[in-house]
């Protein structure tokens, strides 16, 4: 219907700007997938191009849509930060903050049991542009201050280490950093960020893959990337306004959700991940289980000081007598245990993978097979477990 204030116009115009209106005060539990690249200003005066959206307003899709913001506020408010940043995925993560945070000539000291995405990131892209990157014994503490230089900007944590699973003295690492002019940035995936206070821990970034434990079902690619003040909010924020990394509100949606049932997912992946893991223990066929609960575990002593829960991730190393062909039969074997990478989600995961060097720089003698446990029964899955490793005598 025409009315005074409205010309008519024709239908085709009409599909893309409606009078509509819908009745206002709707409220839901859920929090609503905004999508969108253009937002819409009031006025010409009010146009602009910022990315700081918390001070001056919606900008642009690329900053995030209220879905992303509402994730991003809660991710900080978990960690204890002062502003998140989200990103595709993990390893954009990584690289947002060694990109951020290092220049040309800078010097960068990144844990040897890490993620090995990211050493791939140091070894090629930072490297090509000028930044001296070194490895350290994952177990080093305040050993680390002999590895320190005069370009030193960033130290690197990743705790437990995502594959030998060793707990770095994180405290002792950020004390000597910091008194030599060096920032802190750890990995804090294992966690979910709510099992390691990092920040209280002296770290100034953090990092997690919300792939794993705050998405939890597999299928979504998120990061994020936590600050402690307003100074690398700045730095971060203009280095991925610059990188242009826009996250899907879909997949954002998702994480909400998945934070959700964090809780309960979490207590229940501790249960059943130390029954098989203590299980695996007291097996002939193993020579060490790398879980962080476990005193086998490089660094148990400081898990049990710094962590308040462990995770759905541990590690094994067979005996030297078994043939890695021989353990590739064995994961083969299994059932319940699927094969493929990542961690976090409700299905069990085993992959065998290659062994990295102990701690003391020596090469491992045995196969390394890294499981992530789900929700399957945990009977059922050390059913599943002694079927494979029946394989082994095959």
């Amino acid at each position: 219907m025409t009315t005074p204030e409205h010309t008519p116009r024709s239908w085709r115009t009409k599909l893309i700007h409606s009078d509509v209106e819908l009745p206002e005060g709707y409220r839901s539990l859920v929090t609503p997938v905004y999508r969108g690249s253009t937002t819409v200003f009031p006025s010409a005066g009010k146009l602009r191009d910022d990315w700081r959206q918390h001070d001056v307003g919606w900008v642009y899709g690329l900053y995030g849509t209220p879905t992303a913001l509402e994730l991003a506020g809660r991710i900080a408010e978990l960690e204890g930060g002062f502003r998140t940043f989200i990103v595709p995925g993990g390893q954009s993560a990584l690289a947002l903050i060694n990109l951020a945070l290092l220049s040309e000539g800078d010097h960068v000291l990144i844990p040897d049991s890490i993620y090995s995405p990211h050493r791939q990131l140091a070894d090629g892209l930072l490297r090509r542009f000028g930044v001296t990157c070194d490895y350290y014994p994952p177990t080093i503490g305040a050993g680390i201050e002999s590895l320190i230089g005069e370009r030193t900007r960033l130290v690197w944590c990743e705790s437990p280490g995502s594959i030998t699973m060793e707990v770095q003295d994180v405290p002792a690492i950020a004390e000597v950093a910091h008194r030599r002019g060096a920032q802190v940035a750890t990995d804090n995936t294992y966690s979910a960020g709510v099992y390691f206070n990092a920040f209280a821990h002296g770290v100034d970034v953090v990092t997690q893959a919300l792939t794993k434990y705050i998405g939890g079902h597999s299928d979504l690619l998120l990061g994020s990337v936590t600050v402690r003040n307003e100074a690398d909010y700045e730095r971060l924020g203009s280095t991925l306004q610059t990188l242009g990394m826009a996250v899907s509100p879909d997949d954002c949606s998702l994480a909400l959700r998945g934070m959700q049932t964090l809780g309960v997912r979490l207590a229940a992946l501790e249960r059943s991940t130390l029954e098989v893991a203590q299980w695996l223990a007291g097996r002939a066929e193993i020579a060490t289980v790398m879980h962080p609960a476990l005193p086998s575990c490089p660094g148990h002593e400081l898990w049990k000081r710094d962590f308040t829960g462990s995770t759905s991730v541990f590690s094994v190393e067979f005996r030297p007598e078994m043939r890695r062909s021989r353990v590739r039969a064995f994961v083969d074997a299994l059932e319940l245990f699927e094969i493929g990478w990542s961690w976090g989600g409700v299905t069990s995961l085993a992959v065998p993978v290659n062994p990295p060097r102990t701690a003391s720089g020596e090469a491992r003698a045995g196969a390394l097979v890294r499981f992530n446990v789900g929700l399957e029964d945990p009977a059922d899955l050390l059913r599943d477990l002694e079927k494979g490793l029946r394989a082994l005598e095959q």
